[in-house]
């Protein structure tokens, strides 16, 4: 080998050692930093996960996961009870359990994946209901199969869908007013609070957070 060969050689090496670094350094530091950098100065909510906090600061979740609040589960059931004192998302096995962040987990995700005219999938949604109007109906007030929303007994599409309608919202709280010792007008004015309208006034539906509400609720009966 030459010793213009061997020249050539190491100018070659040597360039791109120079452009690896730069790059490591320009896309691998500098770029990434300054993204952190923007995302935490303007969407300093989002880029953390939307996190949801008490009035104590401790964060007790995602405002963009939904999350179960059930009771222990019992010897011999196969599914947790709900916890009616808290309001209750949309039917779904893939939220995890909680009773406002006690060891909450994520199982899985995803739709049932079943035709609307499926008998199982039809089962499915009559028992949902009835189970709806009997927990929800109390000794002053009766729920009716009627005012049952449909995302009181069916899941969405990924099932971790952290909202509920307003009418399901309106539906349980008679049931939250006499489970906590509260005034129903206040429950009414907690959900009116923590109800969110259509997106630049078109787009979507209006929609509760429960875990928003739920954590609201906590503190009002906590404070």
């Amino acid at each position: 080998m030459t010793n213009n060969t061997v020249s050539n050689t190491a100018r070659v090496l040597g360039a791109g050692l120079r452009a690896l670094l730069v790059l490591t350094l320009v896309c691998g530091v500098i770029y990434p930093l300054a993204v952190t950098g923007v995302a935490q100065a303007l969407f300093n909510d989002k880029a953390n996960g939307s996190e949801v906090k008490d009035e104590g600061g401790q964060v007790v979740g995602s405002s963009l996961i939904g999350q179960r609040y059930d009771l222990p589960l019992k010897e011999g059931e196969e599914s947790p009870a709900p916890d009616l004192k808290w309001f209750q998302p949309r039917p779904s096995n893939g939220l995890g359990s909680n009773s406002v962040n006690t060891q909450y987990s994520l199982i899985l995700s995803g739709a049932t994946n079943r035709s609307g005219d499926n008998e199982e999938l039809i089962q499915w949604v009559e028992d949902a209901k009835a189970a709806v109007v009997k927990d929800n109906s109390t000794s002053t007030y009766q729920v009716k199969p009627a005012d049952v929303p449909a995302d009181a007994v069916t899941s969405s599409g990924s099932g971790l869908d952290p909202d509920i309608s307003p009418a399901y919202a309106a539906l349980q709280v008679h049931r939250i007013a006499e489970k906590n010792g509260l005034d129903v007008k206040e429950v009414e004015d907690l959900v009116r609070d923590h109800t969110s309208g259509r997106l630049l006034g078109f787009m979507g539906e209006p929609r509760v957070n429960v875990l928003e509400l739920n954590t609201a609720l906590r503190n009002l009966t906590q404070g």
